[in-house]
């Protein structure tokens, strides 16, 4: 590789790298709090945080390595022109187009990651995600129950259990409090088990126990009653998506299926690798700029072109499921315009700094 190409491909490299790792953390910190939130409504149990942050991650990371792809090289190609190393090379005869070479050493791969996972990793670590949550919320144990232990549940409830089967499916001698308003409700157990009804309602069967009642101050209105079955409703799971939902399909299936919804799928998976190299290319006349010129303006510029074009893929898709758009037209009426105006402004740019019979 030319001195000049691994110049350019390390400082490409480099700027990328600071991109993503700041794009990331911005980014994972907003799935924590998601998840977060799901923990903290009972709807994901916490022994799930770590795994489910992870794959969560990996269903966002087109959209994460395209905007740092477009953000670290239009941070490095405007870094060059604003210590006037573009001045300089341009007066040996370097001219933008001279950039190509090592910008598609680092954008190729990039782009056939990006499509890897837009097309094959993500759909498979939803179907991993999805798979987890449903074994969780059938285990007592993954539902936040321990023997041994105090559990708060999300409704405010205290849980105690003394046993549990090895499979988290049956339980013995329960405790439960409960405060509704001022009344307190104390419930025991010898026996108890967990059940479903819908998809994601989940309740606490409690057999041969007490049940007392009352204030839950001062007072001596309390109910003490004994009963042979009880059942308590535990916080709803998180919403359980059907076997022949699109965004769980593996894409090979998607090609066959003929279903709006299952296309409009198709095309936001098919699309985001198409946008990235887009934006690859735009990134050259961008980021084009006179010497000591501040280069966040047009960085600025970037980022708000590709906010809007995540937008229309994003609205796109949905017109595309709910039959606003012919299924023939897809999302190609978004990525081929872009790669097209990417193609040209790439070429009219190269020939305007580049003169005749220059050599690299």
């Amino acid at each position: 590789m030319p001195k000049l190409d691994r110049y350019l491909f390390s400082e490409f490299t480099q700027s990328f790298l600071a991109a993503l790792m700041v794009l990331l953390i911005v980014s994972m910190g907003g799935l924590l709090v998601d998840v977060l939130g799901d923990v903290a409504n009972g709807k994901l149990p916490a022994g799930l945080l770590l795994s489910q942050l992870g794959l969560a991650t990996v269903q966002f990371l087109p959209l994460i390595l395209s905007l740092a792809l477009m953000l670290g090289l239009m941070l490095a190609i405007a870094r060059l022109y604003r210590d006037s190393e573009m001045a300089v090379l341009t007066s040996i005869g370097v001219g933008p187009r001279r950039l190509l070479r090592p910008l598609l050493l680092l954008v190729v791969p990039i782009v056939a990651i990006v499509a890897t996972v837009s097309l094959w990793a993500g759909p498979l670590s939803l179907r991993t995600s999805q798979a987890m949550i449903d074994n969780a919320n059938r285990s007592l144990i993954l539902a936040g129950l321990e023997p041994g232990q105090f559990t708060v549940l999300s409704n405010g409830g205290v849980v105690y259990v003394n046993g549990m089967s090895s499979d988290g499916t049956r339980l013995s001698k329960v405790f439960m409090q409960r405060q509704q308003g001022d009344r307190l409700d104390v419930v025991t157990a010898k026996t108890g088990h967990m059940y479903f009804e819908g998809e994601t309602s989940r309740f606490l069967k409690l057999e041969d126990g007490y049940r007392v009642e009352g204030p839950a101050g001062d007072g001596k209105d309390y109910r003490m009653m004994r009963y042979a079955s009880n059942e308590v409703a535990l916080p709803d799971g998180s919403d359980k998506k059907t076997q022949d939902d699109p965004e769980l399909l593996p894409t090979s299936q998607l090609l066959g299926d003929a279903r709006p919804e299952a296309n409009a799928q198709l095309q936001t998976r098919i699309t985001p690798p198409l946008l990235c190299l887009a934006f690859a290319l735009l990134t050259l006349p961008l980021a084009r700029s006179a010497p000591r010129q501040s280069r966040y303006g047009r960085v600025m510029l970037g980022f708000l072109g590709y906010l809007v074009a995540f937008l229309m893929m994003i609205n796109g898709s949905q017109w595309l499921a709910n039959g606003k758009l012919p299924g023939a037209l897809g999302l190609w009426w978004l990525s081929l315009p872009l790669l097209a105006l990417g193609v040209w402004a790439y070429l009219r740019d190269g020939r305007l700094s580049r003169p005749k019979g220059a050599r690299a």
